[in-house]
């Protein structure tokens, strides 16, 4: 069995000396009995495989369900095994924060993982990025509606630098003009956009300066003072933190052919733009968490089932 060296009782879990513990866990609900008293989680990825009706599902990390597999998920973490460690604690611990705190640990986190080996080993891997003239917002108002419309297609709609200050202070404003009753978030091209500009990163090498730029400029800081105007319209792919601004909104759409990614963890990262908080409290912890350690794909329909979008529409 694929995953035999990291199956373990979970009584057995309370006993692990800390030299002992491995990069990942991976409980059998099937074998474990129902009137167990569960405990403190080790620091690393805890995984289930079986029934999630069972007492000790809903403590874990993650549950693997369809489309996902047990082996895909260990090759992804043990690939990045810290990054994928860091990633479940963190989730763990915004679960009981509100949710501006919990942005901040989530920089905190980010800033640490930006300072490390896994990191620094795909900045070193990548390839040339290609370079797309700078993004544009194109912003209007329609009696009480804003429209923000992301246009960058040459680049798949990738967020830079432009655009990602260009969102923050629309979104800005949309704090401060309480007239403003919604909000249009869409995109032009084939995807709704890629995420963060490849090419941008690594440009600060200062993980204490990153995290104080993050404060300041992610969007998201300013999304979570009106999210329940938020409305997001989503087309093709939407991956990193594209779907991690995406995912705040009150009501997000997508046509059938939307693809759903976050590929940060091969990049020896966690979402750092607001997703461990907007999908976490979205789709629920463990479904975030699957999502984030894969690195697989969902289509439109996993995504309306999961709830992470609200509706299909062409």
């Amino acid at each position: 069995m694929l995953c035999a060296p990291f199956v373990l009782q979970f009584s057995r879990l309370r006993t692990l000396d800390r030299t002992e513990i491995p990069p990942l866990i991976v409980l059998d609900l099937d074998a474990e009995p129902r009137d167990i008293c569960v405990g403190e989680l080790p620091p690393c990825p805890v995984i289930g495989i079986g029934p999630r009706d069972h007492p000790l599902a809903s403590h874990l990390d993650v549950i693997v369900e369809s489309p996902f597999s047990i082996g895909q998920l260990i090759d992804s973490i043990l690939a990045n095994p810290f990054s994928a460690t860091i990633c479940v604690q963190l989730l763990r611990l915004i679960a009981h924060l509100p949710v501006r705190e919990a942005l901040v640990a989530e920089s905190l986190a980010m800033s640490t993982l930006q300072g490390g080996a896994e990191h620094h080993a795909w900045l070193a891997a990548r390839g040339e990025a290609p370079e797309w003239p700078p993004g544009q917002l194109q912003m209007s108002r329609e009696n009480n509606v804003l429209h923000l419309v992301i246009d960058r297609p040459a680049a798949w709609n990738a967020i830079d630098v432009s655009l990602r200050d260009g969102l923050r202070e629309a979104f800005d404003l949309a704090v401060l003009d309480d007239s403003i009753a919604r909000i249009e978030l869409s995109a032009v091209g084939r995807a709704f956009g890629t995420g963060a500009e490849l090419g941008e990163f690594g440009t600060t090498t200062d993980p204490v300066a990153a995290h104080g730029i993050r404060l300041q400029t992610l969007p998201a800081h300013a999304i979570v003072a009106c999210p329940a105007r938020l409305h997001v319209s989503v087309q093709g792919l939407c991956m990193g933190s594209s779907l991690e601004l995406a995912a705040f909104a009150d009501r997000m759409t997508a046509r059938s052919s939307a693809i759903f990614h976050l590929p940060e963890l091969k990049m020896g990262l966690i979402p750092g733009a607001g997703g461990c908080v907007s999908l976490s409290r979205r789709i629920g912890r463990q479904r975030a968490a699957l999502l984030m350690l894969s690195g697989r794909r969902i289509g439109a329909r996993t995504a309306l089932d999961w709830g992470l979008v609200d509706a299909i529409i062409d």
